[in-house]
C-alpha cells in the first residue's frame, strides 16, 4: 500500500467551510466509483479552521500522476471537483492535483 498525503487551504467564510463539510458527509456515490476504481483504497480528510489534511492510501501500483490523470476523466469528476472548488477558492475547472498540495513525509 502507498499512501499520499496532501494539503489545502478553505476560503474564508465559516458557512461555506460548513457546507464543504456537509457536501463531503454526502459524497455522491459516483465519486468514491471512480476512487476505487483508479486504486484509491481509503481517503480521509481532517479539518482544522479553513485547513484540510487528506490521507490517500492506495494499491501498491498507483501512479500518482497516471492515475489521478484517469480519476479526472471518470463520470461525475468534473463536476465534483467544480462544485467544491467554490469552497477551495479556485476555478471551478482546476484539477484535485492543482489544488491540492502534495506534502513530503519527514518522520
Amino acid at each position: 500500500m502507498k499512501r499520499y498525503c496532501q494539503t489545502l487551504t478553505l476560503v474564508d467564510d465559516e458557512l461555506m467551510i460548513e457546507q464543504y463539510v456537509e457536501a463531503h458527509r454526502n459524497v455522491w456515490p459516483e465519486i468514491v466509483e471512480g476512487q476505487r476504481e483508479v486504486g484509491i483504497l481509503d481517503m480521509q480528510i481532517y479539518r482544522k479552521g479553513r485547513n484540510l489534511f487528506m490521507i490517500c492510501d492506495t494499491v501498491d501500483d498507483f501512479d500518482w500522476q497516471r492515475d489521478m490523470a484517469r480519476l479526472a476523466t471518470l463520470p461525475r469528476q468534473a463536476d465534483w471537483e467544480a462544485y467544491v472548488a467554490q469552497f477551495q477558492g479556485c476555478k471551478p475547472d482546476a484539477r484535485s492535483d492543482e489544488k491540492w498540495q502534495l506534502m513530503d513525509r519527514i518522520f
